[in-house]
């Protein structure tokens, strides 16, 4: 396990949660990488706090599935299996083709606009991608854009289901970036799904969102597949 500089931990605001989002922020940006060890000793020397707060922080980590118990009893960053990876695929089929729909219905102009600027820059970094800080520009943006069009949607309930999904796909997008960057190439799919939400076309967005979803859960449980063939 190897940590960069000390996350800020601010001791006005409840410890336990500072730790959480420190922890949670480091695995989700891949700092804190898929099926690394989580020793406690050195997570509390990092972050310079005492074990309880750190535990209560793990607990809460475990439960949102981003941290499992090892064979040893230790703990481990969670690594998706392609067996994982299809079904937080088909749960997003499944919710995302609501969401797209209600997006045609209720997106204002203003979220067809940023939703626009996500397709853009991700186009614009496609072009000249070629350091690793590019990629991980690219998996925010791909979230960004999934989340504005589950909130155009305008169904608080999609958007919390979605949420912890999200959660799940950014942990599986570190695991495969590290496998093979080019299953971030998603530039076209994405300008076919804005297209559809800022023409207003119900039947065209399912069309995109579901080629856009079924070609990436292919793409990234090949990734996968091939991986643990290697192991």
């Amino acid at each position: 396990m190897i940590l960069s500089s000390q996350p800020a931990i601010r001791r006005s605001k409840s410890l336990y949660e500072q730790v959480y989002k420190a922890l949670r922020t480091s695995i989700l940006s891949g700092e804190l990488s898929p099926g690394g060890r989580l020793v406690e000793t050195q997570l509390a020397d990092w972050l310079q706090v005492s074990r309880t707060p750190l535990r209560e922080a793990l607990r809460q980590l475990q439960q949102d599935g981003l941290v499992k118990a090892d064979t040893n009893g230790g703990l481990r960053v969670t690594t998706i299996s392609a067996e994982d990876a299809a079904e937080l695929y088909d749960c997003r089929l499944a919710l995302e083709q609501v969401a797209v729909v209600g997006a045609c219905q209720h997106a204002t102009l203003s979220q067809i606009k940023q939703l626009e600027s996500f397709v853009t820059q991700a186009e614009d970094i496609g072009q000249k991608r070629s350091v690793e800080l590019d990629f991980l520009q690219l998996l925010d943006l791909d979230y960004q854009f999934h989340h504005l069009i589950a909130e155009s949607s305008s169904n608080r309930r999609l958007v919390s289901l979605l949420d912890q999904l999200f959660d799940a796909m950014a942990l599986l997008r570190i695991q495969t970036l590290r496998l093979n960057p080019g299953v971030l190439d998603i530039r076209l799919e994405h300008r076919q799904i804005f297209e559809a939400i800022a023409s207003r076309n119900s039947t065209g967005v399912i069309t995109a969102i579901k080629s856009h979803l079924v070609a990436s859960k292919e793409r990234v449980t090949r990734e996968i597949e091939a991986s643990q063939r290697e192991i």
